[in-house]
C-alpha cells in the first residue's frame, strides 16, 4: 500500500491558507484607496464643466431661443439669468471638482444642469451623441433583417439608432462619395474617420451619472480638499 506524504497531502490547504491570508491583508489596505475611483471621476469630469464653461463665457446666448424647452422652473427664468447660472456653476464646479473642495454641493449643481441640457437640448435627437455611421442592417426598417429581427435583436443593436441617426448616416455616405470625387480622402478621413454628430443625451447622461456617484460618495480619501478640511474641523 503506498503511503501519502504528509508534506504534499497538505499542500493544497497551506496554499488556500496563504490565499485567504493575502486576500484578508488586500481587504484591510484596500480602504485607504477608495479615494481613487473619486479622484478619477472628478479629472474626467473637471475639464468637461471647465471648458463648457468658459465657452459659454466667450458665446453667445442661445438660451433666448430655447429656453420654452427647459424644464420648470428653469423655463420661467429670464434667458440672462439662465445663461449665467450655467455658465458659473460649470465653471466654478469644475475648478472645484478639480480641487475635490465642496464636491457633494457642485455634484447636486452640476447634475441638475446636466439634467436641463440633457431634457431641453439632447433628448429630442435620441441616445447617441455621434450618429452610427454604418447602422446594423437589423436597424433599418426596410431591411429584411429587420423583419426577421426579434425585439431583443432590436434592443441591443439599435439602441443607438433612430430615424435621425438612420438619415444622418445617409447623409454621411453622401459626403463621403463627394469627398472620394473631390478631394484627397484619404487625408481628409485620417486622424480618426468622418462622423455626423447626433448631439443625444448619451454624454449628458453619462455626466449626470458620474455626478450622481460623487453626490453619494464625495471627493475621496487623501485626495480632496473636502477630506483634509474634514480632518482639520475634528482637530
Amino acid at each position: 500500500m503506498a503511503i501519502s506524504n504528509p508534506s504534499e497531502s497538505s499542500r493544497p490547504g497551506i496554499i488556500t491558507s496563504a490565499l485567504f491570508q493575502g486576500w484578508e491583508k488586500f481587504l484591510r489596505v484596500l480602504p485607504h484607496f477608495d479615494g481613487s475611483a473619486a479622484l478619477l471621476i472628478r479629472l474626467i469630469l473637471a475639464p468637461v464643466m471647465i471648458a463648457a464653461g468658459c465657452e459659454k463665457m466667450h458665446g453667445e446666448n442661445w438660451f433666448h431661443s430655447a429656453l420654452d424647452t427647459f424644464p420648470f422652473p428653469f423655463n420661467v427664468l429670464p434667458a440672462e439669468v439662465s445663461w449665467n447660472l450655467a455658465m458659473w456653476t460649470e465653471f466654478v464646479g469644475g475648478i472645484c471638482l478639480l480641487l475635490g473642495l465642496g464636491t457633494r454641493i457642485f455634484a447636486i449643481a452640476l447634475a441638475v444642469t446636466m439634467f436641463v441640457a440633457a431634457w431641453s437640448v439632447h433628448l429630442p435627437n435620441g441616445w447617441a451623441a455621434v450618429a452610427p455611421s454604418q447602422p446594423p442592417a437589423v436597424c433599418v426598417p426596410e431591411s429584411a433583417e429587420y423583419a426577421a429581427g426579434n425585439a431583443w435583436e432590436h434592443y441591443v443593436h439599435c439602441y443607438n439608432v433612430n430615424e435621425r441617426t438612420l438619415e444622418a448616416a445617409k447623409r454621411l455616405q453622401k459626403a463621403k462619395e463627394i469627398l472620394r470625387r473631390e478631394a484627397d480622402f484619404s487625408y481628409v478621413n485620417g486622424m480618426g474617420p468622418l462622423v455626423k454628430l447626433n448631439n443625444g443625451i448619451e454624454f449628458a447622461t453619462m455626466y449626470f451619472a458620474m455626478l450622481l456617484a460623487l453626490l453619494f460618495i464625495g471627493g475621496g480619501r487623501y485626495v480632496s480638499a473636502d477630506w483634509w478640511l474634514a480632518r482639520l474641523r475634528k482637530g
